[in-house]
């Protein structure tokens, strides 16, 4: 394990209340002999403006840690705990208006509704969670113009390119007042400079409050974070600050 001084974000996040809580955290599929541990008693705690990224290669656990924080499956142990609720504990449609209200969620295949605009696509949980639809489409065409992409109001998904569907996707997890944002290799059809512009997002959305988990393979797009989490084979292996997250991998933790 590298030892490593806490950074001034750090400790100021130590200061502020945990949104995220993950204890003792473990998840098995199937069972018996063909049982999968995809998760190890994983312990991770997330404050109010902290930017934490998740590293690891491919089938260390990372999304599978991310849609547990998320509450899209459920544990086989331990706790999930949002903003103090613990996940587990809840009923389906109390799960899912935590989804809707506290956790913004970007998908690697976007999740985009066909059947609906871009604008539409934003606006959809924040109408679900009884906001008036006129400022639920004000809100989604400011978030269209936070991420460049105004022009395409009212375009559907399948006349976008991969790319403008993923930002579409960014704007529809950082619309409204959710205060956990779980990005799934959100970069991933962007080009570099789009990348870039996409990660100062979550950045500015982390520093006005919120707190955020970024899984990626890129050490560059980990270097906004405050801290950098390092899985493999399903548990936490190491935790640095991000300032130079590429000097902490080696062949073994990269994919």
């Amino acid at each position: 394990m590298t030892t490593t001084e806490a950074s001034p974000a750090q400790a100021v996040a130590a200061a502020r209340e945990p949104v995220l809580r993950l204890v003792g955290l473990t998840r098995v599929y199937a069972a018996g002999v063909a049982a999968v541990q995809a998760l190890r008693g994983v312990d991770l705690t997330v404050h109010t403006g902290e930017f934490v990224a998740v590293m690891g290669p491919s089938g260390s656990g990372k999304s599978t840690l991310l849609t547990l924080a998320g509450g899209l499956d459920r544990a086989s142990g331990g706790q999930v705990l949002v903003e103090g609720q613990d996940l587990g504990r809840l009923s389906r449609a109390r799960l899912a208006k935590v989804r809707r209200t506290s956790v913004g969620y970007v998908f690697q295949d976007y999740n985009l509704i066909p059947a609906l605009t871009a604008a539409e696509n934003i606006a959809l949980p924040r109408e679900l969670d009884g906001v008036p639809a006129r400022r639920a489409r004000r809100e989604a065409l400011a978030a269209l113009e936070e991420i460049g992409l105004p022009q395409l109001v009212d375009r559907f998904p399948d006349e976008m390119s991969g790319g403008q569907q993923q930002r579409v996707a960014i704007a529809r997890a950082l619309v409204g007042e959710r205060r956990l944002v779980l990005a799934d290799e959100p970069t991933g059809a962007l080009d570099s400079e789009t990348g870039e512009a996409v990660l100062a997002l979550l950045r500015k959305r982390c520093d006005e409050g919120a707190a955020v988990v970024l899984v990626t393979h890129e050490p560059r797009y980990a270097a906004w974070a405050d801290r950098v989490v390092f899985l493999r084979d399903g548990t936490v292996v190491d935790q640095s600050v991000a300032a130079d997250p590429e000097s902490l991998l080696t062949g073994e933790v990269t994919s």
